[in-house]
């Protein structure tokens, strides 16, 4: 133990002592409560307290920490009412989810806590967004964030190390090490004698600390931590402990031999600290006992409270509109000066647009700052907005889409270019399970919009050409839209990015140099949400969006019909079904055309809807059109006919012959 009087007086000893007998006592009350089912799940931090209580003690109360699922050290040091805690595990209103996860998995920034999902890696990348926040508002913080010995396997932990190593981000990597993942120990996780010695590989600094050792942590990362915020950088920290019981209460330690557990047991960090001030005479038993005695009473007092706490009462009305941060759509007078421009320079002047109104917002990508994107729709920017706003990227989508929630978290606004839509699934998890699930979970918004250049008919083959937004639609919490013009495509990304939540914002390549309008030069909104009835009939509904509704347009003028509704969704979640359903009922008729292959996409989805709500007003079967159930070729003669446009005219004869 290392100890100078002058360091750490002696109040500042008692304050430690408690604060790491606090989560240790509260925990072997949940315990108790597990196996009187009160509980549902435990994950027990027994025998590394220390880190918790370490880290966060050397952290200033408005620095953010993401800690881990046995970290209740971070929570309680936090000051954070153990009622509120009690609550939260049990499921109920005055937890901070409203019953809608469990444990560890919160965030609150009252606390500047940014809870865990169960998918380790992310939270790394959203400490790194956090991190970046603090140094563009030059401000002099860091961010500390937790992982396993086992999430060290992610990508996303290789991804946060390089984005941050590259950026210098004041961020502090932490690592658990208490030799196994559940039950897989670490000779079978990874072949370095440290994980500390990954660092080098990212040219980052690293230190190894006694994680049983409250002290040893506290003196070494006072030290790094007062260094980071004068010399912003990340460091990564290796902490050798162990984890006394299973990596759930249900699992138990029988795969872990004996002699290690006594081994651990002899390192107590309670234990060794305890007999530490006791042979310093800074403590006596009496005195250790009393304070026992006033944490259990602590203990007691708010579980009292908390069970007077209610479980939530089930209203599909608020689940629904929880989803969502509520917006209203911003009306700006648009100008009646136009200019007739392309598809991708309406992207782009929105874009440049926005840049100008929102000082906090942030582009990033690969390649868009000096290139300006493979596209060349943010050519000119750095010029404007300098690099701090228009960031290349490295090449880690999933790690990038977690700094750009990270940059939320912190009050700014974020978009991330994906060079191509079909690499969205290197970066898939994070969509699905971090932007879209936050505000439902614990009311924290992500301020976050990802451009996906998307589809076919320009000879890019199998990986340069989907049109995968049906993998997202399904996914409370998302934002959809898919503009099919150029006016349109202003209007809904400058609303995309005025919008609080998740926005994935679908942009057809094939559109960018072929569509052309008269577009109006002010800064205007189109509203998401709302479908635009581009042609008014009674004959059928033709349904559409993107560059199938251009091609749809061509194929009517071409065949000469006329008195048929022609929609344009433009939004595909949320969807406009009053506008769908009103033209289904008053046409009877419907044929619906999508660039996507039909099996689980939308155009199935408002097909079975219409079915299933204007089933007495339709006078034929609704009809689908879509491309092949096939990967999308790259020779012309392939790619014409794998997409769906001829096979869109013999039907849309068919359904008005019918």
């Amino acid at each position: 133990m290392i100890f100078d009087s002058e360091v750490y007086p002696q109040d500042f000893l008692i304050d430690l002592y408690k604060k790491l007998l606090k989560p240790r006592l509260v925990e072997e009350k949940m315990l108790i409560l597990l196996r009187q089912g009160k509980v549902s799940k435990w994950f027990s931090g027994i025998g590394q307290e220390a880190i918790a209580i370490g880290v966060t003690s050397i952290l200033n109360e408005d620095e953010y920490i993401l800690p881990m699922h046995r970290n209740l050290g971070v929570f309680t040091s936090r000051n954070i009412p153990l009622h509120r805690l009690f609550s939260q595990w049990q499921g109920k209103l005055k937890g901070f989810t409203k019953g809608r996860d469990r444990s560890f998995h919160f965030g609150t920034q009252e606390y500047k806590i940014i809870g865990m999902i169960s998918h380790l890696g992310p939270q790394l990348g959203v400490a790194n967004g956090i991190a970046l926040a603090h140094k563009l508002q030059h401000e002099k913080k860091l961010t500390a964030v937790f992982t396993g010995e086992g999430g060290t396997s992610e990508g996303d932990f290789h991804e946060a190390l390089n984005i941050a190593s590259v950026w210098d981000l004041p961020v502090l990597f932490c690592i658990e090490n208490n030799g196994y993942g559940l039950s897989t120990p670490t000779s079978e996780q990874y072949r370095c004698e440290h994980l500390a010695d990954r660092a080098k590989g990212y040219g980052m600094e690293a230190h190894i600390v006694d994680g049983n050792n409250i002290l040893e942590i506290h003196t070494k990362l006072s030290k790094i931590a007062s260094d980071i915020r004068e010399n912003p950088r990340p460091v990564l920290i290796e902490f050798k402990t162990f984890r006394m019981r299973g990596h759930e209460e249900a699992s138990g330690t029988a795969y872990v031999p004996d002699q290690d557990l006594a081994h651990w047991r002899e390192r107590d960090p309670i234990v060794r600290y305890e007999k530490h001030l006791l042979d310093l005479g800074v403590l006596n038993w009496d005195w250790a006992e009393h304070i026992k005695w006033e944490i259990k009473q602590e203990i007691e007092e708010h579980l009292s409270i908390s069970s007077e706490d209610h479980l939530p009462d089930f209203s599909e009305s608020i689940e629904l509109n929880d989803i969502f941060k509520n917006t209203e759509n911003q009306y700006y007078k648009i100008s009646e000066e136009k200019k007739e421009i392309r598809f991708i320079d309406a992207i782009s002047d929105a874009l440049r647009l926005s840049m100008q109104k929102h000082l906090n917002l942030i582009l990033m990508g690969q390649d868009i700052a000096e290139y300006g994107g493979v596209f060349k729709i943010t050519k000119g920017f750095i010029e404007e907005f300098g690099k701090d706003r228009v960031r290349n990227t490295p090449i880690c989508e999933s790690g990038i889409i977690e700094v750009a929630a990270g940059l939320s978290i912190k009050g700014m606004k974020a978009v991330v270019e994906m060079q191509f839509a079909d690499f969205v699934s290197s970066g898939f998890n994070p969509i699905v399970n971090y932007l879209a699930k936050s505000y439902y979970r614990w009311g924290q918004n992500a301020d976050v919009v990802i451009r996906m250049p998307c589809g076919a008919g320009v000879g890019a083959g199998p990986f340069h050409s989907q049109s995968n937004e049906a993998w997202f639609t399904k996914v409370p919490g998302l934002k959809i839209v898919y503009p099919s013009n150029a006016q349109d495509a202003k209007g809904l990304l400058i609303a995309a990015i005025n919008d609080p939540n998740p926005v994935l914002y679908f942009e057809h390549k094939a559109l960018y140099r072929t569509q052309r309008q008269e577009v109006p030069l002010s800064y205007y909104e189109t509203e998401i949400g709302k479908a635009n009835l581009l042609r008014n009939g009674e004959k059928l509904s033709l349904i559409s969006y993107g560059a199938a509704l251009q091609e749809a347009l061509k194929i009517i003028d071409e065949e000469h019909i006329d008195n048929i509704d022609v929609i344009d969704l433009r939004t595909l979640q949320p969807l406009d079904t009053q506008t769908i359903f009103a033209s289904a009922k008053k046409t009877g008729k419907v044929i619906i055309l999508t660039e996507d292959s039909l099996i689980g996409s939308i155009a199935s989805e408002i097909s079975a809807q219409i079915s299933e709500y204007c089933f007495e007003f339709l006078d034929a079967p609704v009809l689908r059109v879509g491309s092949l159930e096939t990967p999308i070729p790259f020779a012309s003669i392939l790619e014409k006919n794998y997409l769906p446009y001829q096979r869109f005219r013999q039907k849309l004869i068919e359904l008005i012959e019918y």
